[in-house]
């Protein structure tokens, strides 16, 4: 009996202990939490995340260069980008054949030489096109570009038969007609003054990609309404963007009119295919597409009996966002190439007598005559105007990838997996070496098959190389000889020189920070 009431005293006891220390422990802890208010614990956690995110960024920059922290914690130079100007990103080249910087949750390096950028677009195991973070949400996580080897290629394939000489033809009359039309309005919009003329080099780029590409299936307002708002589309693609699409921002805007321009591609498609399979004419990219699919699926053969080309059929959204990457690869860069050119010859007269006197000659001396394939072939001096000002003016200055696993670019650094790693094309193009004085505009150096220019063709990398080089690099320039050359038979033009004529400024390519001003009038030998 006792020895049980010691037993019951011992536990009463423990029990006691036991909630006198629960007891203790609530109040030390109700004490400890009455103390730290809400912004106490948001602040800690702001420390927190600052020295992580810059111990991340100094383990993952090595020894390459870039600053040693990050200056702003988190948010890196985030600022800067948005409003990105042409002598930071010299700068950046310039501190070493690799670079970094951190924006966000972003870590980017950027290779800045000709052989370490050539090495990272054939690179497809370690890399793939990202172009910017937002572009996937406006281009669709669907889009062709985004597809990653044999996918990648299979899909290709379909594409190879649209930008071949005998398309290029069927396009080309259709091109001439917009050239035509916008040629007037160059002459009403500056009768009076010098005015800007980028916006509407934008324009007619964007005319000529949406009539070559979608025939009379898309409609002249449906034009007008994709040119006004593919500026919008342009603004949202900043090389770093805030990483979720806020309402009323830039990318939201451009995701809005990324949509709409798609719908209308997807319609077109439609019309498309139901002429294709009425037996229609090829009269645009969209035909030609389908009626190669077309044959493909009915087993076509060719003139010698063979099979024709096996690619499958696409469905009309896919062929809408392959026709809008064909429109975002050409509209920003074919506009900055466009406004150069112009802003160019006008100041070099002598170029631009050169350019107007081969126009007359391949046209026998008829103003009136239509271009074809074969005329734009024997323009040889305009080809090479418009080859030194892809040179001298590269429309696409750097194209960024993502990294998909650990990449060693070099001996002494290894990319990390699921960083941004961004090849940059300008610096090939400018190399003294290749190129001696190539901040001077010379088409001449392109003029003797052994010249230093045409023997590297290892700089020449103003449309890429490897799997995702360009594929509509050939139409790009019949374009350009095309429209330049015209213009030069039909109109003279004069440049309002500025101090700012010759400053570049980026916006997803590179133009002059004046817009370029100029004023149109119409040559008497045209009237």
């Amino acid at each position: 009996m006792a020895l049980e009431n010691a037993s019951t005293e011992f536990v009463s006891d423990f029990v006691s202990d036991k909630l006198a220390l629960y007891s203790n422990l609530g109040s030390l802890y109700f004490n400890i939490l009455s103390g730290i208010s809400l912004w106490k614990v948001l602040v800690g956690l702001l420390v927190f995340i600052t020295i992580y995110d810059q111990i991340s960024y100094v383990t993952k920059k090595g020894s390459i260069a870039g600053p040693p922290l990050k200056m702003w914690p988190i948010i890196g130079p985030f600022l800067e980008s948005v409003n990105p100007k042409f002598e930071e990103y010299k700068a950046k080249w310039n501190s070493g054949p690799l670079s970094c910087v951190s924006v966000f949750h972003k870590f980017v390096v950027i290779a800045s030489t000709r052989d370490l950028t050539r090495k990272i677009l054939n690179s497809p195991a370690y890399v793939k096109p990202c172009v910017v973070d937002v572009a996937i949400k406006l281009l669709r996580p669907t889009n062709w570009v985004f597809l990653d080897g044999k996918a990648h290629v299979d899909y290709r394939k379909g594409l190879n038969g649209l930008f071949t000489r005998k398309a290029l033809s069927v396009y080309l009359p259709h091109q001439e007609e917009i050239y035509d039309k916008y040629f007037e309005t160059f002459l009403e919009m500056s009768k009076e003054k010098h005015v800007p003329f980028m916006h509407i080099f934008r324009e007619i780029n964007c005319a000529v990609s949406c009539r070559t590409f979608c025939g009379n299936y898309i409609s002249e307002e449906q034009v007008k309404v994709i040119a006004d708002n593919y500026y919008l589309i342009t603004e949202a693609l900043e090389l770093v963007n805030f990483p979720i699409i806020l309402p009323f921002t830039n990318a939201w805007y451009g995701k809005k009119a990324a949509d709409m321009t798609l719908d209308i591609f997807q319609q077109c498609s439609a019309l498309s295919r139901k002429a294709m399979e009425a037996g229609g004419e090829v009269t645009c990219t969209m035909d030609a597409w389908i009626r190669d699919m077309l044959a493909a699926r009915d087993n076509v053969k060719k003139d010698d009996g063979t099979s024709g080309v096996s690619i499958r059929v696409f469905t009309d959204k896919e062929i809408s966002e392959t026709i809008f990457t064909f429109l975002f690869a050409s509209q920003d860069a074919s506009s900055s190439a466009t406004t150069w050119l112009f802003q160019i010859l006008a100041d070099r007269p002598d170029v631009f007598a050169k350019v107007r006197e081969e126009q007359l000659r391949v046209r026998d001396y008829d103003v009136n005559k239509r271009l074809s394939v074969d005329m734009v072939d024997k323009m040889t001096y305009t080809h090479m105007v418009v080859k030194e000002a892809l040179r001298y003016r590269p429309p696409v200055i750097m194209v960024p990838y993502v990294v998909k696993k650990d990449y060693p670019i070099s001996p002494d650094y290894t990319v990390p997996k699921g960083s941004m790693v961004v090849p940059t094309l300008y610096p090939a193009l400018h190399d003294p070496e290749v190129y001696p004085e190539p901040e001077t505009f010379n088409p001449d150096r392109w003029a003797a098959d052994d010249s230093l220019a045409n023997k590297a063709p290892k700089n020449w990398l103003v449309f890429g190389t490897g799997p995702h080089v360009c594929l509509g690099q050939t139409y790009a320039v019949m374009n350009f000889i095309s429209m330049i050359g015209k213009a030069a038979l039909l109109l003279d033009w004069t440049h309002e020189v500025t101090p700012k004529s010759e400053e570049i400024k980026v916006f997803a390519t590179i133009f002059p920070q004046d817009d370029c001003k100029l004023k149109f009038t119409k040559r008497e030998i045209a009237v």
